[in-house]
């Protein structure tokens, strides 16, 4: 059989035939393919503390044992059910939410499918903390969280009614406030003039998360919401 050389590449001194353009191409897609994959499911050793709420909106204590795009192992004196849904605010992260996959002594894992844009945002995150963590780096300062000057604010609610609130503190992704209504979570709200999401509620408050990160220019002491 005469194979075309056009189609398969020209014929090197050994006798093979060598890579064609096409060839070279699809391989170094596949590698890169690869490469994505693995970014996908990368897990990442790292010490996040925070809060973890179950089905029912006990909150308790945890700590990241390992994060992947894909899942997080946690440490905590608490879990939840087989197949219960968990929501975890994490310093670092911030919100992520799953299904309690599998316990372990001294704590649980949770299963998470995000989004392509969430999961890629995710894994962005994951390798800028293990860089953190390998240089030694201080924490990042966008999740800071001070007690401003002025704690006055108002919590505008879905159907327009302000209500008077006191921050506790706040971070450039979100605040903490002591007031008298108590909107469910994940309700829209604005605080002061920025519009947010109410992401947990505790004994005579809430807090939210910001739509947009709050300037790192103009985030200190003085900041008025």
């Amino acid at each position: 059989m005469i194979c075309n050389s056009r189609a398969h590449g020209r014929l090197g001194g050994s006798g093979e035939f060598l890579e064609s353009s096409e060839v070279k191409a699809a391989t170094a897609f596949a590698i890169d393919a690869g490469r994505h994959e693995r970014r996908r499911h990368q897990r990442v050793k790292v010490h996040l503390t925070g809060q973890f709420m179950r089905q029912d909106r006990q909150e308790f204590p945890c700590a990241t044992i390992d994060i992947s795009p894909g899942g997080i192992a946690f440490e905590a004196e608490a879990s939840g059910e087989l197949g219960e849904r968990i929501i975890a605010y994490l310093n670092q992260v911030g919100r992520v939410e799953g299904t309690v996959a599998r316990h372990f002594y001294g704590g649980f894992a949770i299963q998470m499918k995000l989004p392509p844009l969430k999961r890629e945002k995710l894994a962005d995150q994951l390798t800028w903390l293990a860089n953190r963590q390998v240089l030694g780096m201080p924490e990042d300062r966008r999740h800071v969280r001070i007690e401003p000057r002025n704690r006055s604010t108002t919590l505008t609610l879905p159907g327009g009614r302000q209500h008077l609130a006191r921050i506790v503190d706040v971070s450039r992704s979100g605040v903490a406030l002591t007031v008298d209504a108590l909107p469910p979570i994940g309700a829209p709200v604005v605080v002061g003039s920025r519009p947010a999401q109410v992401v947990r509620l505790f004994n005579g408050g809430l807090a939210v998360e910001f739509n947009r990160l709050i300037p790192e220019e103009m985030f200190d002491e003085n900041i008025r919401l």
